[in-house]
């Protein structure tokens, strides 16, 4: 038995040590670690291997509490005393990055004042409206918990317990909901590679427009900072050294004062307008880099989807270099493991295969966590298709679990999370916040660290209760959290029956509910349809756009196809599109390739630092929405003479501006609105709590 103990814990301590080795990875992929805070790194860290530790836990846990008699069955246990401790750790380090550190570090961060101190009033007053909020619902809730239960600590423990838990199940319910469907969808849209091509090609003229209005966003505040730059009275010289920190971060050209109208610098700065000014700056420039890369990786899929659909002519697949590629490097960018004809029947044919397999399986997986949330209030273990999957000794009277009960237990974990995270990548009410390889901005990092440590608790809570209630009510776990949640009748209720409204995003992304919705209020393009695309017209984002954007991109012989970024001209050919005919002489070695082939991937590495050139940012005019006239309805004289009307009246201005005689005084308003730096706050007591316009951010 002490044998099996060390072994367990051996295993605990690994399986933790590589859990910690994977999020570091996952860090590096996104974030820059040297030159990133370690305020900023260690909190999003632990928001991350914390809720990974708990896949490891939940069936130990289990294990610990039903595990078997027998030895070759026996999986990985720990006593009692060690895993509740264990518990009581991992939440309560989990509550405070979710509730209290990553919030006010997620505005620190996007705070544009210099010093902390003003940095740390800043996410106070942004956090105020909210904490007030949250301070609302306990004083309803206490009363009510106060009422059932008496005035004494066990009872506020478990009312904050209680109330963190209930939100973050119905923001985990709801993007679960949609991912179990959302996510085997994608897998299966993804298999057919002419359809692949096709919604790269429909998302390419809304990406490149998202493109063109960062830059001219990222234009209008860099102008205001050359307009800085050359004001010589009315600053002082604290406020100079940092208008100057302002231009050395990005590519602030003088030249471009007068380039954008609306760049007004209010007559006298103050450190509010200079803030402001500094945490739109640095928003601008991450907006600027995420859609670049966005771009570039789109216009490359674009490349290799073309390729292997070229490819089945001739049967024998290769791909170029080009300036879309990342840089290889490493010892196994020196080997080719696949010629052009296996490579041709790797995406051809075993690629589609795998992704038709993992969706057919996806789908099942949602199908049986679907139904065990209906079921999982009549408390009828035979009923819920996961409990029984994961007790593999049904003869006992408890049931039992063994080592391949925990393994199947950590993927049911792990696929609901994976659902609920990919959601978060397709709802869009986040605001500008996203995920960029090695230039994600700080304040996105801790927002998607807070949601991974918001909805990992519940969602492994929920997980538990698959199970019969003789065995997850004998669960550490349930006895740390399911006691508090079960307090009152009410939170027992709310556990057992809430999780069925899951069906709402269930129905809802299935059966495409968020179009029909749009149709009538307006809400539709909080999630967007793929398939919506296919009837879009010209300059609406269809796919005919996108392909000659993406035509454009790659056959630009000045390598400024598109006007928004100059890419060196021997690149112009290298579409990457050509296959190798049956007869040429295999050519994939790359000791073998010319240097030619090797320039166009030198010259990348500087076009993209570069900064983007504005040359022919007027061909965008020509690709707005315009209406295309109708061959088979040539009109009459009503419907002409109707519409000359109605053109009269849409293209003329009937603004009246009062005369000065009159108190007109619409002019000095404008001025005064633009002296304060384009702040859209409120007045009163409200800006001490942040009440100020937050840019489409939605505070979760």
């Amino acid at each position: 038995m002490a044998s099996t103990t060390a072994g367990s814990t051996a295993f605990f301590v690994l399986s933790l040590l590589t859990v910690c080795t994977l999020v570091l990875l996952l860090l590096r992929y996104y974030l820059p670690l040297r030159s990133t805070p370690a305020y900023v790194t260690v909190p999003v860290f632990l928001a991350i291997a914390l809720p990974a530790s708990i896949v490891l836990l939940v069936p130990i846990d289990l294990a610990s509490s039903a595990g078997t008699d027998t030895d070759g069955t026996r999986g990985v246990t720990l006593s009692d005393k060690v895993v509740f401790k264990s518990w009581r750790v991992t939440y309560w380090l989990t509550f405070s990055l979710t509730w209290i550190i990553l919030p006010y570090l997620g505005e620190y961060c996007d705070s544009g004042y210099r010093e902390p101190k003003a940095r740390l009033l800043y996410a106070v007053r942004s956090n105020g409206r909210f904490q007030l909020m949250q301070l609302g619902l306990g004083i309803v809730g206490a009363v009510y918990f106060f009422w059932e239960n008496g005035f004494h600590f066990e009872t506020l423990k478990g009312l904050v317990m209680a109330l963190a838990y209930l939100w973050g199940l119905v923001l985990a319910i709801y993007l679960m909901g949609h991912g179990l469907v959302a996510f085997p969808r994608t897998l299966y849209r993804h298999a057919s590679i002419s359809e692949r091509l096709k919604r790269l090609q429909s998302h390419a003229p809304k990406l490149h427009d998202k493109l063109t209005e960062s830059l001219d966003r990222l234009d209008e505040y860099e102008a205001q900072v050359v307009q800085l730059k050359q004001r010589k009275n009315g600053i002082t010289r604290e406020f100079k050294e940092w208008i100057d920190e302002l231009g050395e971060g990005g590519n602030v050209q003088e030249s471009r004062a007068g380039r954008s109208s609306a760049a007004v610098v209010p007559p006298v700065v103050t450190e509010r307008y200079l803030a402001e000014l500094t945490r739109k700056l640095k928003r601008a420039r991450h907006a600027k880099v995420r859609f670049l890369n966005e771009w570039d990786e789109l216009v490359g899929k674009a490349i290799k989807t073309q390729a292997i659909l070229d490819s089945k002519a001739s049967k024998r697949l290769e791909f170029k270099n080009t300036v879309y590629d990342a840089p290889r490097s490493g010892l196994l960018s020196r080997y080719t493991i696949l010629t052009p004809y296996t490579r041709y029947h790797y995406h051809v044919h075993v690629l589609p295969a795998l992704y038709y397999l993992a969706s057919f399986i996806t789908s099942l997986a949602s199908i049986c966590i679907v139904w065990s949330e209906c079921v999982k209030f009549f408390e009828q273990p035979k009923l819920c298709l996961v409990g029984l999957t994961v007790i593999h000794h049904p003869s006992s009277s408890r049931g039992q679990i063994g080592f391949a009960g925990q393994l199947i237990a950590a993927a049911w974990i792990c696929y609901m999370c994976i659902c609920a995270f990919f959601s978060l990548t397709e709802v869009k009410i986040w605001g500008n916040r996203a995920l960029v390889k090695r230039h994600t901005y700080q304040e996105s990092a801790t927002w998607y660290g807070l949601q991974v440590a918001k909805l990992t608790v519940p969602l492994a809570y929920n997980f538990v209760t698959f199970t019969p209630p003789t065995i997850y009510k004998d669960t550490s776990f349930h006895k740390f959290l399911g006691k508090y949640i079960v307090l009152t009748p009410l939170g027992e209720g709310f556990s057992s029956y809430f999780p069925v409204f899951i069906l709402i995003p269930v129905f809802a992304s299935g059966f495409g509910l968020y179009g029909r919705i749009k149709n009538v209020c307006g809400f539709g393009d909080l999630l967007e349809d793929e398939d919506d695309s296919e009837g879009a017209v010209f300059g609406t984002g269809s796919w005919r756009e996108g392909r000659a954007l993406i035509e454009r991109e790659i056959q630009g012989a000045s390598g400024n196809a598109l006007g928004l970024f100059s890419r060196s001209a021997a690149t112009a050919g290298a579409t990457g599109t050509t296959t190798s005919p049956p007869n040429e002489r295999y050519t994939d070695d790359p000791s073998t390739s010319s240097s030619a082939s090797n320039a166009p991937t030198s010259t990348t590495t500087n076009t993209r630092s570069s900064a983007p050139s504005r040359t022919l940012l007027a061909d965008r005019e020509r690709r707005r929405p315009r209406a295309i006239p109708d061959d088979d309805d040539s009109g009459n004289f009503f419907t002409d003479f109707a519409d000359r009307v109605k053109n009269t009246f849409d293209s003329t201005d009937f603004t009246f501006t009062r005369p000065k005689w009159m108190g007109g005084d619409d002019d000095d308003e404008a001025g005064q609105s633009s002296s304060t730096g384009g702040r859209d706050r409120t007045e009163g007591w409200m800006n001490l709590f942040g009440g100020r316009a937050e840019e489409g951010r939605v505070r979760l």
